[in-house]
């Protein structure tokens, strides 16, 4: 995803701190807290069966890592909790056969997860393989849901370990808000059959008041998804809420009038085909004179569009169509280091969800040059719905990054080929893209760009569609195979959008993800050793939601409450 250079968002280098635990199965160890002397059998470090200590703790580091002897119980020097991420490992009296038992915390536990990701998939075929139309007529409302509190410290670390462990303190009010924007379907009845019932096309908007996560929303019945809103700076110099719906395909300015934020459509089309949706868009100065040219990729008939504001108004040129073709992302920027900024779209066969074939491409357009499309990327029967243009090499000059989606082996269950990123520079042969990154699930749909620990170093969070959320980190040869470091395993939505960005003013970014499936919107920061998780709020009604997008805003562009 492409974002201003104001926001440049950047990646981390480190996640995991001294005891950090990973999922898997624990077996034997528990935490000497330094209440008597430590026992000599202290191990180094521990590994049973998938969990282990990435580092584990020493003398003088608060405490010990000390193997549990068979049919032993907790004892006063052990404290009956080990800090990790989302986990606390407690005894459960006698252990036979030296097993503890692993409770997460409550918020963690999600009894729907299951069924969700069944309503998950009947909803992505519904929106992804069938069309959808709002209600007709009417204005935008808005409602303000419950203020949700900041979330509390999961597994609250000692007094004496927060200095590492605990959470970065937050202002009470912050100058900067997100926008989300969705896609929602009415709650199904109790054995209810056939597709869900969409929604009208809505907006969540999440800013911190009072000490306060305060989410307001806003519905628009022209469209039945928000596939994208975004901060816009207009010719006179004004910011107003730019917002790309589907369903109807309509592009809309919106300017908050009284409290309240009032649209005007800049752009609205009926393609011909069996969608017609506003899939992406981006902001960029494509013409260089210096205007904010708005670029759109649609589906199904593979358009292409920029709008210019023009004599107080604003103009519409296509600048590429091609029949029953979805164009699923739009990146802007200068790949050729001759700075001019060039588009880069993903055209693509229509969606299958069955994980068969579907051939795609990179394509760029230079409008700055008089340049129509010329393939960049050829990924053969595979495509991409995620690209991001930027310099993450710290070069000087952008690279191209494409999400090449996996696809399911014909002969048996796993998968054929699993999701790769693959790297382009300006000279990389079209077929010749070098994959960096391997990733162990069939689709991922955000890569953002991030510093998220400050050191200066860039690196990209990718977000999967079942797998969670991964730092990918390179090394000195940015064309070798990047590290891989989950930030989050368990996150997960066939979407996940994700952002990095510095919503508290502190000069470090942090992460925001929508977990859909867990209906949660989260929140990482960086405390100077780790990634601590923070989930903002949850919804809490039954009704089936699709996150496409996560963008920062002015606060003064979130609507009042009723």
């Amino acid at each position: 995803m492409a974002f201003p250079l104001s926001d440049s968002l950047l990646g981390s280098r480190r996640a995991l701190g001294h005891g950090h635990v990973l999922p898997g199965h624990l077996e034997a160890a528990c935490l000497h807290a330094g209440s008597g002397p430590a026992p000599s059998s202290a191990p180094v470090g521990f590994r049973q069966r998938g969990y282990h200590a990435r580092r584990p703790m020493r003398r003088g580091r608060r405490g010990l890592l000390q193997t549990v002897p068979i049919g032993s119980r907790h004892r006063a020097g052990c404290p009956a909790r080990f800090e990790g991420e989302n986990a606390m490992i407690l005894p459960v009296g006698p252990l036979p056969r030296r097993v503890w038992k692993i409770r997460r915390p409550i918020s963690d536990r999600n009894p729907s997860r299951s069924p969700g990701l069944g309503v998950l998939g009947l909803l992505v075929g519904f929106v992804l393989a069938t069309t959808g139309c709002g209600d007709e007529g009417g204005g935008a409302k808005t409602q303000t849901a419950a203020p949700a509190p900041a979330a509390p410290s999961k597994g609250a670390a000692p007094p004496a370990a927060r200095a590492v462990t605990g959470k970065p303190s937050l202002p009470d009010d912050l100058p900067r808000a997100l926008v989300l924007g969705l896609s929602a379907f009415a709650e199904r009845e109790p054995g209810a059959e056939g597709m869900p019932v969409p929604l009208p096309a809505e907006l969540e908007f999440v800013v911190r008041r009072g000490g306060e996560w305060v989410v307001t929303k806003l519905t628009d019945p022209d469209s039945n998804v928000f596939h994208k809103a975004m901060a816009y700076e207009t010719p006179d110099g004004s910011i107003g809420l730019l917002t790309a719906g589907g369903s109807k395909a309509m592009v809309k300015l919106w300017k908050k009038e009284g409290g309240k934020l009032v649209s005007r459509t800049l752009w609205e089309k009926d393609f011909g085909g069996r969608f017609s949706r506003i899939r992406d868009m981006e902001v960029g100065d494509i013409d260089g004179d210096g205007s904010n040219v708005i670029v759109v990729a649609t589906h199904d008939q593979g358009v292409v569009a920029v709008i210019r504001p023009k004599n107080g108004d604003y103009e519409v040129e296509e600048i590429d169509a091609e029949k029953d073709t979805f164009v699923h992302e739009i990146e802007l920027g200068d790949v050729d280091g001759d700075g001019i900024v060039e588009i880069y779209a993903t055209p693509s066969e229509p969606n299958r969800l069955d994980g068969s074939p579907q051939s795609g491409r990179v394509v760029r357009y230079v409008p700055g040059k008089g340049e129509g499309r010329v393939v960049v990327a050829d990924l053969g029967d595979r495509h991409a719905k995620e690209i991001l243009v930027h310099d993450i090499d710290g070069n000087g000059t952008d690279e191209l990054y494409v999400v090449v989606e996996g696809q399911k082996n014909p002969e048996g269950p796993g998968l054929l080929h699993r999701t790769e990123v693959w790297r382009y520079e300006a000279d990389t042969p079209p077929d010749q893209g070098v994959v960096i990154a391997e990733l162990d699930d069939r689709l991922g749909r955000f890569l953002t760009p991030g510093d998220l620990d400050g050191d200066g170093k860039k690196e990209i969070v990718a977000a999967l569609f079942q797998k969670g959320v991964w730092w990918l980190r390179p090394g000195s040869d940015p064309t070798k195979p990047w590290r891989k470091k989950a930030i989050d395993r368990r996150s997960s939505s066939f979407e996940h959008a994700a952002i990095a960005t510095d919503l508290d003013g502190d000069g470090l970014q942090e992460l925001y993800v929508a977990s859909d499936n867990d209906k949660a919107l989260r929140r990482y920061v960086w405390n100077g050793r780790r990634l601590v998780k923070d989930e903002i709020y949850k919804r809490e009604d039954n009704r089936s939601i699709l996150t496409w997008n996560i963008m920062p805003i002015p606060v003064g562009l979130v609507p009042d409450e009723p």
